[in-house]
């Protein structure tokens, strides 16, 4: 790890402060979540078994409703909260879930895990996963992947490395006691997901990636997302996004409705230059997106907007203004990215979003997330002056 890696705070390998005592299983009641009052649990209960790690992140309250309430996904996703009691202390929680759109793509007998979070306890864990895939099974799953929160266009993936470091905004956090107790259950890794940490002052291209940029530059016109025709410009970045990802593990494609939700969160947050689109022939056929780290923001809020949280919220978004961000979406048609133009869209991308990252005080980004298997994608980051510095991790089991 070099210099452009985020300051580290110590963290101990226990980082709950719920990990005794043990339970038996005939203590553990896992019952569905039913209503609002056993939702605001499910939510808040996170908060309750990380607030003792000093670099967890607590998601906003009411964004965590809306997203497993209003959610556009729910056009093609079914799902079932759990929550694990003890006496009347919750314990744990997951979710379950059915994505009839994932099923199109990859068969009908698959099924997900996600929104686990629990005290370290072999037993809660072993009675939530029983729960969720019972609940699976009744629906035809037998192939189950996870942790999604809810889809693999959301947050997804189980942190396994980097845990000295807070998550970034839409990415997750973890005990490090997580894993093992996730595999005790029968999961194996199916895929990982890698981040990594950018300084925006730091970024060095080699020489044969220079050449490479001057070559072909002239070719390629970068723009930013143009705001007076925001639905029209939606549209063209979900067709190349799903176009660039069509065959990468796991894939499920960006729906209209999910899109524009997205979207409609990034007309609030982000500065139409830090959404650049690069064009060959007067085509659109790649963009990238960076992003203000609104983790930084709402550290200080534990989840809670009121009384006095919106104020503090936006004096911290406009005002003082994150130091760091992140770059969760990029693509490259597909008909490029095995050209000698796929790599140069990337590096040219890259690079315009530095200059504007830098405009907007942002010293450091993660890129995130990369699949593990993305060999031009990590080979460019690795050469331009990056750090692989966390690692969250797919699961998969067969019923």
């Amino acid at each position: 790890m070099n210099s452009n890696a985020p300051s580290a705070v110590h963290v101990s390998s226990d980082t709950s402060r719920h990990a005794a005592p043990r339970h038996s299983p005939a203590e553990i009641d896992v019952r569905p979540v039913k209503g609002r009052r056993d939702l605001a649990t499910f939510v808040r209960l996170p908060g309750d078994l990380l607030r003792d790690d000093p670099q967890w992140v607590e998601p906003l309250h009411l964004e965590r409703r809306l997203h497993l309430t209003k959610n556009p996904a729910f056009d093609h996703v079914t799902w079932q909260g759990f929550i694990a009691w003890s006496g009347d202390r919750p314990v744990g929680r997951i979710s379950a879930q059915t994505d009839s759109l994932h099923r199109q793509y990859h068969g009908a007998d698959s099924g997900h895990f996600g929104m686990l979070d629990a005290i370290d306890d072999p037993n809660v864990f072993a009675a939530l996963f029983t729960a969720a895939e019972a609940w699976l099974h009744e629906r035809g799953a037998r192939h189950i992947t996870g942790p999604y929160n809810l889809t693999i266009n959301e947050e997804c993936g189980l942190l396994i490395d980097g845990f000295e470091w807070p998550p970034s905004m839409m990415m997750g956090h973890a005990g490090r006691y997580y894993a093992s107790h996730v595999e005790a259950q029968g999961y194996t890794p199916a895929k990982d997901l890698l981040a990594y940490w950018m300084s925006t002052h730091g970024v060095n291209f080699t020489p044969a990636m220079r050449r490479m940029v001057d070559r072909w530059r002239d070719r390629i016109h970068l723009r930013p997302l143009r705001r007076d025709r925001f639905d029209e410009e939606l549209d063209i970045l979900r067709d190349i996004f799903n176009d660039a990802w069509a065959k990468n593990w796991g894939f499920v494609p960006f729906t209209d409705a999910e899109f524009h939700e997205l979207g409609t969160s990034l007309k609030m947050l982000v500065p139409p230059e830090l959404i650049q689109i690069a064009e060959i022939d007067a085509k659109p056929v790649a963009f990238i997106v960076g992003l203000p780290n609104l983790n930084e923001a709402i550290a200080p809020l534990h989840g809670r907007l009121w009384p006095m949280g919106w104020l503090r919220l936006l004096w911290r978004l406009k005002v003082r203004r994150p130091k760091t961000g992140r770059v969760p979406l990029m693509g490259v048609r597909g008909e490029y990215q095995f050209s000698r133009l796929g790599p140069t869209l990337a590096l040219v991308l890259i690079e315009s979003i530095q200059a504007s990252l830098i405009r907007h005080g942002i010293e450091a980004v993660e890129m995130s997330w990369i699949l593990e298997d993305n060999a031009g994608m990590r080979n460019i980051l690795e050469h331009i002056g990056t750090d692989l510095y966390k690692r969250y991790r797919l699961y998969e089991k067969h019923l």
